[in-house]
């Protein structure tokens, strides 16, 4: 990890087109600017892990898939055995 200081007005370069400017330093947290190509997501870390968050919970656990799938197998042998 990288620290550094920057004061109100002054930049950081991250490779050849990338630009973080600091707007404003105030007590309750710092204003930035950044200035990237439009194909580089720029996203704040806790609306990316909330996303995260959000797939893992829809994604089905392998387990419950089988356990859903066996249950369906054991329903319809038991609705067609008791159709004959």
């Amino acid at each position: 990890m990288l620290i550094l200081r920057r004061r109100r007005n002054e930049s950081i370069l991250i490779g050849d087109n990338i630009r973080i400017t600091i707007l404003e330093c105030a007590s309750d947290g710092v204003r930035v600017a950044i200035d990237a190509p439009k194909q580089i997501s720029i996203i704040r870390e806790e609306l990316s892990e909330a996303e995260q968050t959000n797939k893992t919970a829809l994604a089905p656990k392998n387990n419950s898939v089988h356990s859903l799938q066996a249950a369906l197998t054991q329903y319809f042998h038991n609705n067609n055995s008791s159709s004959d």
